[in-house]
């Protein structure tokens, strides 16, 4: 389950950065604000279903998986292509976010 879970609350991260980005930066409507809040809110409320014996490991593991997110988001929902170097920077993240979280430990 922590896969589904780390995607979850990397799309409910980026929602809720995005909500702020769209009204501070694009002029969008100040109710976007509450949504946003909400997504952040579901977003840490996520992390604390991850199977980890520690938070900072968790939250390490994730940032792999929040920059391939992130690159998805990018394509998805702002129209621009990732290009080799986002894919290959990425492809970089989620094997460290691997290694960190699966990891054999003594």
């Amino acid at each position: 389950m922590t896969p589904v879970i780390y995607v979850a609350a990397a799309l409910a991260e980026i929602a809720g950065c995005f909500a702020f980005w769209a009204v501070l930066r694009l002029g969008a409507s100040p109710a976007w604000l509450g949504a946003g809040a909400a997504s952040l809110i579901a977003f840490a409320c996520l992390l604390t279903l991850v199977d980890a014996a520690a938070a900072g490991r968790a939250y390490a593991a994730y940032g792999g998986v929040y920059v391939a997110a992130s690159l998805g988001w990018l394509w998805a929902m702002e129209g621009v292509r990732p290009d080799r170097w986002d894919l290959t920077g990425s492809a970089i993240c989620v094997a460290g976010a691997a290694v960190v979280l699966f990891g054999p430990r003594g």
